[in-house]
């Protein structure tokens, strides 16, 4: 019974040992794959030569990642999880445009603190200049985003206690605040200075220039404008 009692703590700090180990190689192999992709382009990179950067086999690799496609977005994809979060935090008295221009500037203004253990901000902000100049990952870019806009619609509409299926303003105000980003993101692309300030100083420009019929109180207003008390 002592030994046991002894022993029992064991079991949960290996299993967190093993977790961090995973966590590592995962972080690992995303790193590799980024600089190689930034470096030498992403379809002249091949699995093999992301495994041998990080001493791994093809197998580890296909454990964490089903492709490169994958791979190439895995960053992608904690920076708009940390926008959900920015966009679910923001005061639920702020319009929609209004919320999401403060989530997506707020996700530029912490994105180290999002990145730090897992990519330098520099590097992500490369690889994102590569999804823009890659035709392969443009492609799929643009497809991602019909989910994007679809998962956004949805928080904004149970933000305003609406319906999404019923009231088509939270689907176009995604629409819109999505077609802000991506044309930003293509002129950011363009463009000389690839820091994280010149693509917030375009995000917030740009976003100011959307009218006030999204920018104003739904809850008071029907989506033809008119005030249902009235």
């Amino acid at each position: 019974m002592r030994t046991d009692e002894r022993t029992a703590p064991a079991a949960p700090v290996v299993a967190g040992l093993r977790e961090r180990k995973k966590r590592r190689t995962r972080d690992a192999l995303l790193r590799a794959a980024l600089l190689l992709f930034v470096s030498q382009g992403y379809e002249r990179t091949t699995v093999d030569e992301i495994t041998d950067t990080v001493h791994v086999s093809q197998r580890t690799f296909f454990r964490y990642f089903a492709n490169k496609e994958e791979v190439a977005f895995a960053v992608q994809d904690l920076v708009e999880s940390h926008f959900f979060a920015a966009l679910q935090a923001r005061p639920a008295a702020e319009g929609p445009l209004e919320a999401m221009r403060g989530a997506v500037l707020a996700t530029w203004d912490t994105l180290d603190e999002a990145l730090c253990e897992v990519v330098p901000v520099e590097l992500y902000m490369r690889g994102y200049r590569l999804i823009e100049r890659t035709p392969a990952l443009l492609a799929v870019h643009l497809r991602r985003s019909t989910g994007l806009e679809e998962r956004i619609s949805r928080l904004l509409a149970a933000r305003e206690g609406l319906d999404v299926d019923a009231d088509p303003r939270p689907r176009v105000a995604a629409a819109v605040f999505c077609g802000v980003m991506r044309v930003t993101g293509r002129l950011w692309g363009q463009g000389e200075d690839t820091g994280v300030a010149a693509i917030r100083r375009m995000t917030g420009a740009y976003l100011d220039q959307i009218g006030p019929a999204l920018a104003g109180d739904w809850r008071r207003r029907t989506p033809d404008g008119r005030d249902p008390a009235g």
